[in-house]
């Protein structure tokens, strides 16, 4: 019969393995580079997602079709948004600020055929809200 310690050990949810994770994320993905925010402009910035990974330059021109390492495409689709916030009374007479819209900058659009979670964008509808207590 197995311990209690045995047991608990065998309901643990295992963590992905990061090297597994680094080496999907390398993998290459073909798609056209889109900016929202400057159509016909260009994007640059440096990258570094893992821990002993080099920090890699991306330059980027709106429209254009490239070959880029998974990784990046999420990065563009995840975090090429700002977010514009917004001040309302609440019922108690307070004032509660919350996120109204995400304004999207650029993204990345796949010409692939995948299923991979981070590669599509997010929706635009956005609600948070937090009550300012005077």
């Amino acid at each position: 019969m197995p311990s209690i310690k045995e047991i608990g050990e065998e309901n643990k949810k295992s963590k992905p393995s990061l090297t597994f994770q680094r080496d999907r994320d390398r993998e290459k993905v073909r798609g056209i580079f889109k900016y929202y925010e400057v159509p016909g402009g260009t994007v640059s910035f440096s990258f570094k997602e893992y821990k002993g990974d080099d920090v890699e330059r991306y330059d980027f021109v709106d429209g254009s079709i490239y070959n880029v390492p998974l990784g990046i495409a999420k990065h563009l689709n995840k975090r090429g948004w700002y977010p514009v916030h917004q001040y309302i009374k609440t019922e108690e007479g307070g004032t509660a600020m919350r996120i109204g819209e995400k304004v999207r900058r650029f993204g990345f659009q796949s010409l692939e055929f995948i299923d991979v979670e981070g590669l599509t964008p997010e929706p635009d509808i956005v609600t948070v809200e937090k009550e300012i207590i005077k």
